[in-house]
């Protein structure tokens, strides 16, 4: 498969999270390399959109990525997860897609033994699920993700997209009821 050029993430950052459904991200670690399908986004939209970290222009050391080019890897940690966002928008307006779900494809064994011998379908259903199943980490905010070791490639055309409310963002004011979560619809890896 074909690693997703630049141009591709310079999309509007609402086209951008459809388009990545069913693309496939992957992970090489020294344990082996996992991928999946991604079948559920979530788009956030820098200064005016109150759910995002970037609201109102708040640039912070954790922020700071979501500024920059897009093809970015911005991570960070919330409670005890990871979650893995592809920074959007132009260089300067602070735009993110968050990966919320991915379909398992590739190093299904590893992902087993990261998920602690979970049911298939537990080991990628949610943001933090799928970083630590993949072995995406903190450690790869920056990364472009046109170049190994964590990278997207072109991969299937799903035959049907849902879309709705974002997920978690009850205290953001008119911004939670945007319908900005994207999922290939009745894929059994989405997270809700």
């Amino acid at each position: 498969m074909t690693t997703l050029p630049l141009k591709f993430y310079q999309q509007p950052t609402l086209e951008l999270a459809k388009s990545l459904l069913g693309c496939k991200l992957v992970k090489e670690t020294a344990e082996g390399v996992a991928s999946g399908f991604i079948v559920e986004t979530e788009a956030y939209i820098g200064p005016n959109d109150q759910a995002a970290h970037s609201f109102n222009n708040r640039r912070t050391k954790r922020t700071e990525i979501m500024f920059g080019a897009a093809g970015l890897t911005y991570t960070y940690v919330m409670h005890t997860h990871c979650l893995f966002n592809v920074v959007s928008g132009p260089e300067g307006l602070p735009e993110a897609v968050l990966v919320r779900a991915v379909e398992p494809v590739q190093g299904l064994e590893l992902m087993q033994t990261r998920r602690n011998n979970r049911k298939k379908k537990e080991w990628t259903n949610g943001p933090g699920k799928l970083t630590k199943a993949l072995g995406i980490q903190r450690e790869d905010y920056g990364h472009n993700l046109t170049q190994k070791p964590l990278y997207i490639q072109k991969g299937i055309q799903p035959s049907h997209v849902s879309h709705g409310k974002r997920i978690g963002i009850d205290n953001s004011g008119e911004a939670r009821h945007y319908p900005w979560r994207f999922w290939v619809t009745d894929n059994p890896y989405v997270s809700r």
